[in-house]
């Protein structure tokens, strides 16, 4: 059967079991069978494919109407014009979290920062474009889990970093020494324990520990506020990835901590509130400028 045909009765199942975008997975199914570019799906529709290769696209066709992410299949997902592997071990890396990596390489530039930890690192997506698109930073990239953490590593070895970041097993700051850092950036866990059972069924199929921030989805937010102060350098930010309506409920924990200033928010593409940033206060002053 030629690939066309194949990918079109593909395309028709996914959209009969109401999966999302099934034009898109349809060919990014096709293109991880062949292992060839979407240029050559383009040009080769007349190709007439193998018997293995029919069965393995159905195969992936019924995995993706069961719910399993098209990244989970492919182990591929683009993040600031990188590729990632990726599987049901970390969270899949999205644009809106590409704000927050730009946000802090523009801030790394202005203010010369060099030593940055991320928290929560997962798949390592922050870690390992911030240390592809920075030069001279030393980077310390923490996971409680150690599944995660050997992905994270293998995306830092295949984007050429790994040099510059160094990985850490640790629930936050639990098993850092007394490092000082000029910048923190996390994308926490932010996800209310209630709304989780109303994700799409392929958010679902994500880690729970990369998902759930508690009743309220605020727990790590709290621990990651109250700690930042003792790791941070004077002058030093903390850079925060949060849900669309949490704006200011983490504004209001950095005000209440009393320990950060000049806080800001950026937002996503789609204009949703999406990162928060807050400067540290030097101990023995009242505040600082820029």
């Amino acid at each position: 059967m030629q690939l066309k045909e194949v990918m079109r009765k593909g395309m028709i199942s996914l959209k009969t079991n109401n999966i999302k975008e099934p034009n898109l997975k349809s060919r990014l199914l096709m293109q991880y069978i062949l292992n060839k570019p979407r240029e050559y799906i383009l040009v080769h529709d007349d190709q007439q494919l193998t018997l293995r290769q029919n069965v393995d696209y159905l195969k992936g066709i019924n995995m993706l109407i069961k719910g399993i992410p098209i990244q989970h299949i492919t182990h591929q997902q683009e993040f600031m014009k990188m590729s990632f592997y990726v599987d049901e071990n970390v969270l899949i890396p999205r644009p809106d979290t590409e704000i927050l990596v730009e946000e802090v390489i523009n801030l790394c530039k202005r203010k010369n920062f060099i030593k940055i930890l991320d928290l929560c690192t997962g798949s390592g997506a922050i870690a390992v474009s911030l240390a592809k698109y920075l030069n001279n930073v030393d980077i310390t990239a923490v996971d409680i889990s150690n599944k995660a953490l050997k992905i994270a590593k293998k995306n830092a070895r295949n984007n050429n970093v790994e040099e510059k970041i160094t990985f850490i097993e640790s629930d936050l700051f639990s098993n850092l020494s007394k490092n000082k850092y000029d910048l923190i950036v996390s994308n926490p866990p932010y996800i209310k324990k209630e709304d989780i059972k109303k994700l799409d069924i392929e958010v679902k199929k994500e880690p729970l520990l990369a998902l759930d921030g508690g009743v309220d989805g605020l727990d790590f937010y709290r621990k990651i506020i109250q700690n930042s102060y003792n790791y941070l350098n004077n002058k030093g930010m903390l850079c925060l990835e949060i849900g669309f309506d949490q704006k200011e409920q983490v504004e209001s924990l950095l005000e209440k901590e009393g320990k950060y200033i000049n806080i800001y928010c950026k937002k996503d593409l789609g204009n949703n509130d999406r990162v928060i940033v807050a400067c540290r206060v030097p101990k023995g002053t009242g505040y600082f400028d820029n």
